[in-house]
């Protein structure tokens, strides 16, 4: 069951899909002199709280990319790990390994894994082409789409799919998106 938040509800067993928080990226471009708000990790963590507890998730599998790169940890703010600790210490925490985050930090609790199975569907980070018979649930691309009406553009995150595989839109409240027409997607 998708949600509006980009993440997606399994409900028979009761896990919540989730891809690309990015925690810690504006902190992370702050760094190199570009100064933004620290509140992208705090809203996204807020945001997530709110989503497990509306879908009374027992179990959140992050499909990577859920921290900005292997130093967020150090950069996040105490409460925000507290917040994380906690998260995992309720619910069963799955950290999938993304591109920016090959080694997520245990610190946050969970269990780190490359990939997982959940039936015949895969969850991975970085999406591959599956044959027949196969299927995949990946994040990465951060999908978007634009729609037109009346000389007005509206651009949202969006699921992008087909029979075989799901491409899920980044959670994150700081993330960019790619356009579901761009050729990664093709």
């Amino acid at each position: 069951v998708p949600d509006l938040s980009g993440s997606l509800y399994v409900p028979e067993m009761r896990t919540l899909l989730v891809a690309d928080l990015h925690l810690e990226k504006a902190s992370n471009i702050a760094r190199r002199g570009l100064h933004l708000p620290p509140y992208d990790t705090r809203a996204s963590l807020m945001q997530l709280e709110r989503t497990i507890a509306s879908c009374a998730a027992s179990r959140v599998i992050f499909l990577g990319d859920s921290f900005h790169d292997d130093e967020a940890i150090a950069r996040i703010q105490p409460d925000d790990l507290e917040t994380l600790k906690r998260l995992s210490e309720r619910v069963e925490t799955i950290w999938i390994t993304g591109n920016h985050d090959p080694n997520p930090p245990p610190e946050a609790g969970g269990r780190i894994v490359s990939e997982v199975s959940l039936g015949p569907v895969v969850l991975r980070h970085e999406p591959t082409i599956v044959g027949e018979g196969q299927f995949q649930i990946a994040g990465h691309l951060h999908p978007a789409a634009s729609v037109s009406q009346r000389g007005r553009q509206i651009r949202c995150k969006c699921f992008v799919g087909n029979s075989r595989q799901l491409i899920m839109p980044a959670f994150g409240s700081f993330t960019g998106s790619l356009g579901v027409s761009a050729e990664p997607f093709q």
